[in-house]
């Protein structure tokens, strides 16, 4: 069975105002076993308290965000100018995945800057693979788009054979392939999923004002921009299909994430997101 956790990105704001430790005894009292962490500087408050964590609550540390580079985007420390501190952190946390959440945006606007990333981010996890720790990348609806026939998700696993893969199912959903159809291709390096929903929510009253108007492109705007990160079981993906099988794709931790929680607090939404999967055996 893989382990149940959350993307600590949907808690930053929290982290900063109660510190890392508060917020990991919250997380622990609604019963998740492991974090990844995302957009949380690795400063020296926050490792610490993540070791804590570790010591007196139980809580692994599952996975670090790390940037191949540093950016305007990049999230976490970098691959090229920090690695030395990426290792040691890992080691001190007992960490053994690192994962990209997003290639640089200039490396999707073609084939060739595309695989030139991808061939550093090879380079990268045979450096890492050397210190014991797997280098993951994460996809997003983008990943699906193609060059030449070939979507970006598959040139990334062309062209680095050694990195391994985060699937986001919402993503992937959002993308326009089935979540069933994604784990079957990448079962053997898919190594963690983010479990997160998917759902489309009705047009607002007030949209109607827009059509009286006659402000057709506001109007369009609004109703396709109607599908919404959700909290798991309260979209429409077939979460007891899509969890079996990403077992057998080989996930070893499911990380709860929601992208927006559109004004509710964010550990209300990670507790209905809990719940649900408990109610459904994880």
């Amino acid at each position: 069975m893989a382990k149940l956790g959350v993307i600590l990105m949907m808690v930053k704001e929290q982290v900063a105002d109660e510190g890392m430790f508060a917020v990991l005894q919250r997380l622990k009292a609604l019963d998740l076993q492991c974090v990844e962490v995302s957009q949380i500087p690795m400063n020296e408050a926050n490792t610490a308290d993540l070791e804590r964590g570790i010591n007196e609550l139980g809580i692994e540390v599952a996975a670090l965000s790390v940037a191949l580079k540093a950016g305007p985007f990049a999230t976490g420390d970098a691959l090229d100018a920090d690695f030395d501190k990426i290792v040691a952190d890992c080691r001190r946390l007992g960490c053994h995945l690192v994962r990209i959440g997003m290639m640089p945006f200039d490396a999707m606007t073609s084939k060739d800057a595309c695989e030139a990333w991808a061939a550093e981010c090879e380079a990268a996890a045979v450096k890492l693979a050397a210190e014991g720790i797997s280098l993951l990348y994460h996809n997003h609806h983008i990943d699906l788009a193609q060059f030449d026939g070939e979507r970006i998700f598959d040139l990334v696993r062309r062209v680095a054979p050694t990195v391994q893969f985060e699937v986001d199912l919402h993503w992937v959903q959002r993308g326009g392939m089935a979540p069933l159809d994604m784990l079957a291709a990448y079962g053997g390096v898919c190594r963690t999923i983010h479990v997160k929903d998917f759902r489309v929510v009705t047009l607002p009253p007030e949209s109607m004002d827009l059509i009286a108007q006659g402000k057709r492109a506001e109007f369009f705007a609004q109703f396709l921009s109607i599908a919404q990160f959700a909290e798991v079981g309260a979209g429409n993906m077939n979460w007891p299909a899509i969890l079996p099988a990403a077992l057998d794709a080989g996930a070893e931790y499911f990380f709860i994430e929601q992208d927006e929680t559109y004004g509710r607090d964010p550990f209300d939404c990670i507790a209905e997101s809990r719940k649900y999967l408990a109610s459904i055996g994880y």
